[in-house]
């Protein structure tokens, strides 16, 4: 069995892909910032919650119980199902439209691209700790 046959490995990796698919949709956008009538695309964001429960067995074949942390304390933050997550937010829609009808705002289009870079990043940084703990745990170094 190969490393990248571990389902933990396989969704690294499918998130990198979706990540270098998204980053050449918004070099598009930023190469037809001064087209006319274009409009800005992204990805559809993936439910990665989704591939985690695929991934540690929670599909309909096993019964797996979710996991629930408890609040104790008055001072203790919610689970995710009880508090509005940041990232939640819907995109809001493009305000600013050149007299062009170009609606491609190349600063957000720099913010989304350096946020990809350092998601893929992160990605390729957990890939090599994993790879890492597997060689250590086989005894090879």
């Amino acid at each position: 069995m190969s490393i990248q046959n571990l389902p933990l490995m396989r969704a690294m990796a499918s998130k990198m892909q979706y990540l270098e698919q998204r980053q050449g949709v918004i070099s598009q956008n930023i190469a037809n910032a001064d087209t006319p009538n274009y409009q800005s695309k992204d990805l559809t964001k993936v439910d990665f919650g989704a591939v985690l429960q695929g991934v540690s067995g929670g599909d309909k074949k096993v019964n797996v119980a979710p996991v629930v942390l408890a609040a104790t304390d008055e001072g203790h933050l919610g689970s995710a199902n009880q508090m509005d997550s940041t990232n939640a937010r819907k995109d809001r829609l493009t305000y600013e439209v050149a007299p062009d009808k170009n609606g491609v705002i190349l600063e957000e289009q720099l913010v989304k691209a350096n946020e990809i870079q350092m998601d893929y990043a992160l990605m390729t940084s957990l890939m090599t700790k994993v790879a890492g703990l597997y060689r250590t745990a086989l005894g090879r170094q």
